[in-house]
């Protein structure tokens, strides 16, 4: 019984990554609000209700890793080592994402075109300001649980709010200079020391705050 539950949902995820793969594939090409759900539908080889059984809207086909984008900081902080400042936490895996021009902060080669996308399309725009404001209210809430701050206490969100504007400042002075003609190779470098600059700004001010504890020794 564990076998076919495993089987068939690595065989619903396989799905869902095909739709939203096609879908992709459909809005670079044409743009996503000339693109239908139905086309979509149609070139994946499935049926309009069963996107819709994986993609509640057809802003959620584009951001299909919506969830993972809205809980990556905060995942980052929950997770931080002991002795580990939220800062500190975000910093390297800032650095990390740099070197391994992950997707999570934008900064990728095809970050222009994913950036004119959204711009071409109301919805696109309205869905990643949604996403922003999600973003921080996930990480103010993690920030609150791993300090214990009471509810009139307003740190945590003091700090989601800088730890997010970090990064999204740096990710888009990133895609400035792509959109401007430069090259990913001189790009990268120029977001790693833009955002060395931020974090240690961010690290004299609230470098200390939500240090992790550290287990103690017998």
């Amino acid at each position: 019984m564990a076998e076919e539950l495993s089987l068939r949902e690595r065989k619903k995820r396989e799905t869902r990554e095909r739709i939203a793969d096609v879908a992709m594939g459909l809005f670079m090409l044409r743009g996503f609000d000339r693109v239908t759900v139905a086309e979509v539908a149609d070139a994946a080889g499935v049926s309009v209700n069963t996107v819709f059984n994986y993609f509640r809207t057809k802003e959620d086909l584009f951001f299909d890793r919506q969830e993972a984008a809205v809980e990556s900081l905060g995942r980052v902080v929950a997770a931080r080592a002991p002795g580990e400042s939220a800062v500190e936490a975000v910093r390297r895996d800032f650095e990390a994402a740099l070197d391994q021009r992950d997707w999570r902060y934008g900064i990728t080669g095809g970050a222009p075109d994913f950036f004119r996308m959204v711009t071409e399309s109301p919805a696109l725009s309205t869905r990643i300001r949604e996403m922003g404001a999600l973003r921080e209210e996930y990480l103010a809430r993690v920030l609150a649980e791993e300090t214990d701050a009471g509810p009139d206490d307003p740190t945590p969100r003091l700090v989601a709010a800088q730890l997010v504007a970090l990064t999204r400042t740096v990710s888009e002075e990133f895609l400035r200079r792509r959109l401007a003609g430069e090259r990913v190779e001189t790009a990268v470098p120029a977001a790693r020391a833009a955002a060395g600059r931020a974090f240690d700004l961010l690290e004299s001010g609230v470098g200390d705050y939500a240090v992790k504890a550290t287990s103690s020794q017998p």
